[in-house]
């Protein structure tokens, strides 16, 4: 699963940005992360959901047992 996250970062992120210095990539990094890939990418391993969808979902069905 990890292989499979670095891959995306690489192909979507890191490629196409070569030329910027250390610090904006950190940053560049940090936003894909925790704003794109958490919240508004959908995964096909949890049913074309975002991981925020697919969590709330798990939260309702916990309180619900």
């Amino acid at each position: 699963m990890a292989e499979s996250f670095f891959k995306t970062l690489k192909t979507e992120l890191i490629y196409g940005n070569k030329r910027i210095n250390k610090q904006l990539m950190k940053l560049e990094i940090f936003q894909y992360i925790e704003i794109f890939y958490n919240k508004k990418r959908r995964h096909s391993a949890l049913n074309y959901k975002t991981i925020e969808e697919f969590n709330q979902k798990n939260i309702i069905y916990k309180n619900v047992a």
